[in-house]
């Protein structure tokens, strides 16, 4: 691992250069922490990754492990268990480094083979969709973070997610399959709203639907955000209303 950098501040590898790795490696470098390297196999993701965090090399996965303190597991959920457990098997993993993946519907329990080996495992997922440009930013500094940890660690997570600029959310393990539903459920049923009612405008000849639509889009859902806000509010203060 890296022991160049100054106390307190992290050398960071990235693996996977998709939509949510190069976004968060950019937000942890902008709070000082070092990208030690990120892995990249298609021009795209090459691409993106030199956009989000210039200069940063791109290495292979092994390389990557064995140079860094912090290890963010960008990828898919079918590769995530796949990916940790191969790396267990060839003794890439170290004791005391920091694994974190970005798996919405997976706590650390994916991450046994790295604990095994000695490292720490975090499990931290942005509620947001990414576009894996600098606009996402902006928007991870609006953003809450489910953070899984164990106990003694969970306040490391919890800063992470700060200096990203968002807002951290404890999940227990045992509810990050629920968790994961309501984040697919809010991101599906969004788009395929929004899509239906461009198409509609689409067909009577509308121009730049989506734009029209906006501000509609926008204020219905913070309406019903505050709403269910209220509505949990009223639930929790309910039964200490009827024993005051």
């Amino acid at each position: 691992m890296t022991s160049g950098t100054p106390s307190g501040r992290l050398g960071i590898g990235i693996i996977g250069a998709g939509r949510v790795g190069p976004v968060l490696g950019a937000a942890l470098a902008g709070a000082g922490h070092a990208i030690v390297g990120i892995s990249a196999v298609s021009d795209e993701s090459r691409d993106r990754a030199e956009a989000m965090l210039p200069g940063a090399p791109i290495l292979e996965v092994p390389v990557i492990v064995e140079r860094s303190e912090l290890v963010i597991l960008a990828v898919p959920e079918a590769e995530l268990g796949p990916l940790v457990a191969g790396l267990a098997a060839t003794g890439t993993w170290q004791a005391g480094q920091l694994v974190l993946h970005t798996v919405a519907g997976q706590g650390i329990s994916v991450l046994a083979p790295a604990l095994a080996a000695g490292a720490i495992p975090l499990a931290v997922h942005p509620a947001m969709a990414f576009t894996g440009t600098s606009i996402d930013l902006v928007r991870l500094r609006e953003a809450f973070c489910a953070v899984t940890a164990p106990t003694p660690v969970l306040p490391i997570g919890q800063a992470l997610v700060v200096e990203m600029g968002a807002e951290p959310v404890v999940i227990d393990e045992a509810d990050r399959a629920a968790y994961a539903e309501a984040i697919d459920t809010a991101t599906s049923f969004s788009s395929a709203i929004v899509a239906q009612a461009t198409g509609m405008l689409a067909d009577i000849g509308v121009e730049s639907p989506g734009t029209v639509l906006a501000p509609l889009v926008r204020s219905s859902v913070e309406n019903a955000l505050a709403a269910s806000v209220s509505q949990v509010h009223s639930e929790r203060k309910g039964p200490e209303a009827e024993n005051g």
